[in-house]
C-alpha cells in the first residue's frame, strides 16, 4: 500500500493522502458577522474572519475584478479590505482553469496554427501562464475537447479510466494494467475513455501533472497510439518522477521522455506545441472535468459507470485483478 493511500472499506484523511480530492465541506447557515465598528486610528488586531459566502462579512464572494471594489464603503477596515484583495487572487488564480470553453473560444486545429494563442510559452512551467484560446488536439470531441475516447465507435462497453500523470501509484497501474487495457482495446471489448486530474498539483504544489497533461495532448493531436505509447512512457519505472519531485513541470523533460516514442522524436509540431503550451489551456478544461466527476482520487476504473475492484475493495493493480474484475462486471456482477 502506498504511503496515505487509502486502506479498504474505510475512508482516508485528505490531508494524509496526496493522490486524494480535499472533501468539499458542506455549506451551513451561519449567523451573519454583525457591521464593522467605525475605524477607530490605527489598524484592528486582525482582519475578520470570512463568511459563508466568502465575502468578509458573509454574503456573496468578492468580486474577481479589482476594479469593481470601487463601490465598497470607506468604513470598511484596511485589514478587512486585505482580505478581500487575498480572496481576489484565490478566485482568479482558480479561473484560470476554469474558463466555459464556448463555441467562441475554441479553436481546432494543429499546434501553432492561426489563432492558437500563446499560453506563456514558458519552458518550465505547467498551463498556468497566459489566457491564450482553447486549442482542442485532433481525436477529441465534445465543446472543450475533454471527451477523450479511444477504441472502437461500435464497442459494446466503456471503460473510464482516471489518472494523474503526477501519481506514483497511477504509474503503477499504468505499467501493470495498461497492457491489458491496450490489448482489450485493440481486441475491441471495450473502448476507452480518459480523465485526467492534478491532484498532486493541488496538494503538494507545482504544475507537473498539468504540464504532462498539456504535453499528452501535443501526443494525441498526432494519433491515438502515440497517446498510448507516450502516456506509458511517462507512467514507466524509468521516466516518472517521485511524488516530491515536480520533474514534470520542466518541458525539456517531457521532450526527453518523448525522445522513447518514434512519433515524436523528430516531431516539430509537437516539440513547439510542447514549448509554446498550445494546449495548456486544454489541460486545464481537462482537470475541471475531473473535479465535477465526482471521483475523489487517482487511479480509479469504472466498467459502463461501475467501479471496478480488486482486492480489498481497492482500484485493481495487476493485469490478473484487473481482468477478473471485468469479466465480473460483464458477468453482471
Amino acid at each position: 500500500m502506498w504511503p496515505g493511500q487509502q486502506p479498504p472499506g474505510g475512508e482516508q484523511n485528505p490531508q494524509q493522502n496526496p493522490y486524494q480530492q480535499p472533501e468539499q465541506q458542506p455549506e451551513h447557515p451561519q449567523p451573519a458577522h454583525p457591521p464593522p465598528p467605525a475605524q477607530p486610528p490605527g489598524f484592528p488586531p486582525g482582519p475578520p474572519p470570512p463568511g459563508p459566502g466568502g465575502g468578509p462579512w458573509g454574503g456573496a464572494p468578492a468580486p474577481a475584478d479589482p476594479r469593481r471594489k470601487a463601490g465598497l464603503t470607506a468604513v470598511i477596515a484596511v485589514a478587512a479590505a486585505a482580505a478581500v484583495v487575498a480572496g481576489v487572487l484565490v478566485v482568479t488564480d482558480d479561473d484560470k482553469g476554469s474558463r466555459g470553453g464556448s463555441s467562441d473560444d475554441v479553436v481546432q486545429g494543429p499546434p501553432g496554427a492561426p489563432g492558437s494563442g500563446d499560453s506563456g510559452g514558458s519552458g518550465d512551467s505547467g498551463g498556468s501562464e497566459g489566457p491564450g484560446n482553447l486549442v482542442t488536439p485532433a481525436h477529441s470531441s465534445g465543446p472543450s475537447g475533454t471527451t477523450v475516447v479511444i477504441g472502437e465507435a461500435d464497442a459494446g462497453h466503456t471503460l473510464d479510466v482516471y489518472e494523474d500523470l503526477r501519481c506514483p501509484p497511477c504509474a503503477t497501474f499504468e505499467q501493470e494494467v495498461g497492457p491489458t487495457i491496450a490489448k482489450d482495446i485493440k481486441a475491441g471489448k471495450y473502448k476507452v475513455s480518459f480523465h485526467f486530474a492534478a491532484i498532486l498539483d493541488k496538494n503538494m504544489g507545482g504544475s507537473g501533472s498539468a504540464n504532462a497533461l498539456s504535453a499528452l495532448g501535443a501526443a494525441l493531436d498526432v494519433s491515438t497510439d502515440t497517446f498510448l505509447d507516450y502516456k506509458a512512457a511517462l507512467m514507466s519505472s524509468k521516466n516518472h518522477p517521485e511524488e516530491n519531485k515536480d520533474s514534470y513541470a520542466d518541458d525539456n523533460q517531457l521532450l526527453a521522455v518523448s525522445q522513447e516514442v518514434y512519433a515524436l522524436k523528430t516531431n516539430a509540431s509537437f516539440q513547439e506545441a510542447l514549448r509554446e503550451g498550445t494546449y495548456d489551456p486544454w489541460a486545464q478544461e481537462m482537470i475541471t472535468d475531473f473535479d465535477a466527476s465526482g471521483v475523489n482520487s487517482t487511479p480509479a476504473v469504472k466498467l459502463d459507470g461501475s467501479q471496478l475492484t480488486g482486492s480489498g475493495g481497492s482500484t485493481p493493480m495487476t493485469a490478473t485483478e484487473f481482468t477478473e474484475a471485468v469479466k465480473k462486471q460483464l458477468k453482471g456482477g
